[in-house]
């Protein structure tokens, strides 16, 4: 039988990213996963550059650009000039933007224990070292 890995996690990936969009808008939520991650790391460590947010998340900066506009446009996130290096703009989020991140945290443990259902603890370790493995393969 031919090997479909990649095909399969392709579509797992995006029936996953499809769900979360689903569930973020039934609960009226106007975010993607992508727009998400930036949220969480805003919220735990606040004011960080286009080029850490980049790095953190292995996203190009160009779509860091388009996730921080929509994220800005929301009123969810703000760009403030960095006091030490003025040609550099920092990330912060707002009021609404925590408020956004807190409230997406049940869909996202939810989505987590659902993947996890089913499966053995040792299934799920399993996986997450296949997962980390790929990773390791094709990073950088």
């Amino acid at each position: 039988m031919e090997d479909r890995i990649l095909f399969t996690l392709s579509k797992a990936q995006y029936a996953l990213k499809d769900h979360l969009k689903r569930e973020f808008r039934k609960n009226n939520l106007r975010v993607s996963p992508g727009q998400l991650g930036i949220l969480y790391l805003l919220k735990k460590r606040d004011l960080q550059s286009m080029g850490e947010l980049s790095r953190a998340l292995f996203i190009d900066n160009s779509a860091i650009t388009r996730l921080v506009d929509a994220l800005e446009s929301q009123k969810l996130v703000k760009r403030m000039q960095n006091r030490e290096d003025r040609r550099q703009f920092l990330i912060t989020i707002t009021g609404q933007g925590i408020e956004c991140a807190d409230r997406s945290r049940e869909i996202v443990r939810v989505t987590n224990d659902r993947i996890k259902s089913g499966f053995s603890a040792d299934e799920v370790d399993a996986f997450l070292r296949i997962l980390e493995g790929m990773w390791g393969k094709f990073h950088g």
